[in-house]
């Protein structure tokens, strides 16, 4: 009968155990010096080693030819441990045994001396699952057990154990596996079952495997079994379901273009290969994490990439995205992701959630709009908006380039004053100043309101001697209307035009058509005083 990879190369000395040195050298101390505890914790996550050196350390307390702290595992103990004949070491699942009932039957059995090896050893495997009042009579014999009594309790929630039994027990935590470690176990299971594993593929199960080797090895298992022939990293991904590095790279760069046309079609057609949904978007997460690590630490962040796309991958698509961009992708992501547990239509949801990253503008939330600004000012940093605004601006025409005869008249060589004033002008680039001044001692994100671009969320026009500054929408308005803001708005149009002006914020979306016709009336007013007085009366 065909035996599981990951059962059939289970680690059988603590030597063979990959990446946990830490444990095993300290369990191996322990042995050789005969100082051993009467109940241990392993602790960590799935497929990281607990279960297996807990059967290891069970075999070498038992081994009667100790090989520098490793079983033999030829004496008549190790051998009937490893057959599971042996009625003294016992294995004990706390999820399908965790009644109060349970633990006495094990309490009032544990008090017999062993019959076939020297210790009698209980592992209690996700020992979390026992319930309170098994807990409470787990205490005493876990406290004093007899001396041929071993505890060995394994868990992947620590917090979940009351802390009474941490307190009864050495606690040893086993750390997720590196890359490299199950990437190189991987390679000498595939020698010895045959297969031919290219190192690419090999570090790609890898990944997939998240420093637990027992998932590493059922993958390989996995491919193995539905692929003839070399095991290439684009067979692991037909196998697996998986997009690929390539289309996830492709993917994200229509989502930096905002090419919502193209990212749609490119899901599409993943989705007609029968990729995973969830796997797509996970493989988008990470490399959204990639991203994200990298752009806040660029140097350290090289050793911390997941290995979703390259090296050159993640440095090319990293100069296309903000921080804040990358911040939302994720939430946004994983919110999706965490949806499709009850979803009736997870095509749908992944749509959706596409476009929604090709198109931040399509939500109005505060974390949306902060990205947009913060995008918007990466832009301005680096140049891109300046040198438009540049070219489009018409230049401004002084007196050395106009000719003589093309002058206004001076005020003394003129017919006639005008009968009425004539309104003073901004001049050119007025708003422009104002905003690139006002940015400067603004902090974010009100500074980011204030572009000199022309699609800048607020715009500013000159009245007599009002300032009033239009906002797109009623979020603007609330982050511009505030005194020290229009305070700062006035002091710096003041500065520019050479005389006092105020300022005042309106809403752009409500901005009032009367508004003219009311200036012309207060002009009537203060034309005709007699008039209104008249009409006061």
């Amino acid at each position: 009968m065909y035996q599981a990879l990951y059962r059939k190369y289970r680690p059988q000395t603590f030597d063979d155990v990959s990446g946990q040195q830490a444990v095993t050298q300290t369990l191996k101390a322990q042995l050789i010096s005969g100082h051993l505890s009467h109940a241990y914790l392993f602790t960590g996550s799935r497929g990281t080693g607990k279960t297996s050196c807990a059967k290891i350390l069970a075999k070498a307390v038992n081994c009667t030819n100790l090989q520098d702290g490793n079983p033999c595992n030829c004496c008549t103990a190790c051998r009937a441990i490893d057959a599971g004949t042996c009625m003294d070491v016992l294995e004990i699942d706390a999820a399908s045994n965790n009644g109060v009932d349970n633990v006495r039957d094990l309490r009032d059995d544990a008090i017999y001396s062993p019959a076939q090896v020297k210790m009698r050893v209980y592992i209690i495997d996700e020992v979390h699952m026992l319930s309170i009042s098994a807990f409470n009579a787990l205490l005493k014999i876990v406290e004093e057990p007899p001396e041929h009594l071993l505890f060995i309790l394994a868990t992947t929630e620590l917090h979940k154990v009351p802390a009474t039994i941490l307190s009864r027990c050495q606690r040893f935590s086993f750390r997720r596996i590196s890359q490299e470690a199950i990437s190189a176990r991987l390679q000498y299971v595939a020698y010895q079952e045959g297969i031919d594993l290219e190192d690419s593929a090999a570090q790609l199960l890898a990944r997939l495997a998240d420093g637990g080797m027992r998932d590493g090895l059922s993958l390989l298992d996995q491919c193995a079994s539905a692929t003839m022939g070399a095991l290439t990293v684009e067979r692991v991904n037909a196998c697996l379901g998986l997009a690929g590095t390539r289309k996830c790279g492709e993917l994200m760069s229509c989502i930096a273009a905002h090419d919502t046309k193209s990212a749609l079609v490119l899901f599409g057609a993943l989705y007609a290969e029968g990729k995973d949904i969830g796997a797509l978007l996970d493989e988008l997460l990470c490399l959204t994490r990639d991203l994200l690590v990298m752009k806040t630490a660029p140097e350290a962040g090289i050793s911390m990439l997941s290995g979703v796309a390259s090296y050159g991958e993640v440095r090319d698509l990293v100069k296309r995205f903000a921080p804040a961009e990358l911040v939302r992708m994720m939430n946004l992501m994983q919110q999706t992701v965490a949806g499709f547990v009850r979803s009736a239509s997870r095509r749908s949801d992944a749509e959706l959630c596409i476009i929604n990253l090709c198109q931040p503008e399509l939500q109005l939330d505060t974390q949306a709009l902060n990205a947009r600004l913060t995008r918007l000012e990466d832009q301005l940093r680096s140049g891109k908006i300046a040198i438009a605004i540049e070219t489009d601006q018409p230049a401004v025409q002084t007196d050395e380039t106009v000719p003589w005869e093309e002058r206004p008249p001076m005020p003394e060589e003129a017919d006639a004053p005008p009968e009425t004033p004539v309104p003073v002008q901004a001049p050119v680039g007025f708003w422009v100043d104002v905003a690139t001044a006002v940015r400067k001692e603004l902090r974010p994100p009100v500074s980011g309101f204030f572009s000199p671009s022309d699609q800048s969320p607020v715009q500013g026009e000159l009245r007599g001697n009002e300032v009033l500054v239009f906002c797109a929408n009623g979020f603007t308005l609330d982050m511009v209307n505030k005194p020290e803001v229009l305070r700062l708005v006035a002091e710096k149009a003041s500065a520019i035009l050479g005389r006092p002006v105020h300022a005042r914020a309106l809403d752009r979306t409500e901005k009032a058509e009367s508004e003219p016709h009311m200036e012309q009336l207060l002009a009537f007013g203060r034309a005709h005083p007699d008039l209104v007085k008249i009409k006061e009366t």
